[in-house]
């Protein structure tokens, strides 16, 4: 699934026009099953029958990956958040990192499927967490935290932004917390353990869905999901600068605007491209026919406009990707978005990697079995779909 710009140009190259080298292009897909469950005990209890789909679960299932970390050629970290999207929902919902492999579909082959080959599963038996959670064993649930982010320090442990803090979660390379939660100051969801003290000021599923680790490996990046809700610019998205050597916020932070058309938008991800410039999806949370805004912006950290916002550039619309070379096809019965202009027009798309220069992989949460934007029935629930994407815009200086 790792593509190198002499291979993606070599990929584009077989659709005999120049036009395409300028057009953000299709290179591969892959998809995991949304009823792919995995091995525990049976979850859903508390969900409602949707989409065809009637709960509780045989087992653990895998509801989409609101994270994505390259490991080496085609296996990755990928990461579900709390599972059913409340904490009232989700006890039984186990938080997890899975590490796959893909068979990603090209023009030259592949099967187009995702393997599960192992997972980490995320507990606390230190009792580090300040707060009582869910189950007895200390495995943490869906009811504990909502992870949305995950980065992988150079001391090979796992540094997770979650929404109900919104906290920080470190772990060792094997999932066991080796730290208490680390809170944002100043800011509160209606989630937050110590909201006593102060009242919740972040709405909730607001938290940090993106996060991202500086190329030198000592800061993180988190950025909130949505505004404030004592903010007076309901399209201000703040970044905050997390030591990792010192475990604490510092004072430095930039402010992030979404479009003035889509005031509303989230954010579904932020990924460093280099040392100054970062990637992040904004996107509206409609699916299907009715989803407008899937975009990929690049700023850069050193730049900013008159009102202190970071600049930023489009560099890609996610509902608007040439598939020359019939990656998507042949469609599937009732399949919305695929063919010659490929469409991700799926609700949350919440995962970014750079794979190589001007190429990016992104997937998305399925929300299962809630989501249904790639079907034309609106009917059933959605894959995981993996795709990796040449944007051309990111060649340029």
């Amino acid at each position: 699934m790792r593509l190198i710009p002499a291979a993606a140009m070599a990929v584009l190259a077989l659709a005999g026009s120049a036009a395409t080298a300028h057009a953000d292009t299709l290179l591969s897909r892959a998809i995991l099953p949304s009823d792919a469950y995995q091995e525990g005990p049976p979850s859903g209890a508390a969900v409602a029958p949707n989409n065809g789909v009637t709960p509780p679960f045989p087992g653990q299932p895998i509801p989409g990956f609101s994270a994505v970390l390259k490991i080496s050629g085609s296996t990755f970290w990928a990461m579900p958040d709390n599972g059913f999207g409340s904490k009232g929902n989700s006890a039984d919902f186990l938080l997890r990192l899975y590490r796959i492999r893909t068979s990603a579909k090209t023009p030259f082959g592949g099967t187009g499927k995702v393997t599960v080959l192992e997972y980490l599963q995320l507990r606390d038996p230190d009792n580090l967490v300040p707060f009582p959670i869910a189950r007895e064993d200390r495995r943490l649930t869906g009811a504990d935290f909502d992870l949305e982010s995950v980065r992988r320090a150079p001391d090979g442990t796992f540094w997770f932004g979650e929404e109900f803090g919104p906290y920080l979660l470190h772990t060792d390379a094997t999932g066991k917390v080796i730290d208490a939660p680390i809170q944002l100051p100043g800011v509160k969801a209606p989630q937050n353990h110590t909201l006593g003290s102060e009242p919740a000021n972040l709405p909730s599923s607001r938290g940090f869905e993106g996060m991202a680790l500086t190329k030198d490996g000592t800061k993180l990046l988190p950025i909130l999901e949505g505004a404030l809700t004592t903010d007076t610019d309901p399209r201000r998205r703040y970044i905050r600068e997390f030591d990792l050597a010192t475990k604490q916020y510092t004072e430095r932070s930039w402010q992030y605007r979404t479009d003035a058309d889509f005031p509303g938008a989230v954010i579904g991800d932020f990924t460093a491209l280099d040392r100054h410039r970062f990637l992040a999806i904004e996107r509206d949370d409609a699916q299907g026919a009715e989803a407008l805004q899937k975009k990929i912006y690049l700023v850069d950290l050193r730049k900013t406009d008159a009102d202190g916002y970071l600049k930023k550039t489009r560099i890609l619309d996610l509902l608007r990707i040439a598939d020359p070379f019939g990656v998507s096809l042949p469609a599937r019965p009732g399949e919305f978005g695929v063919g010659r202009r490929f469409s991700f027009p799926l609700q949350s798309v919440e995962s970014l990697e750079v794979m190589s220069t001007g190429v990016l992989l992104i997937a998305n949460d399925n929300n299962y079995p809630g989501s249904d934007g790639r079907w034309t029935a609106r009917d059933r629930p959605d894959d995981t779909e993996l795709i990796t994407v040449f944007a051309p815009r990111l060649l340029m200086p």
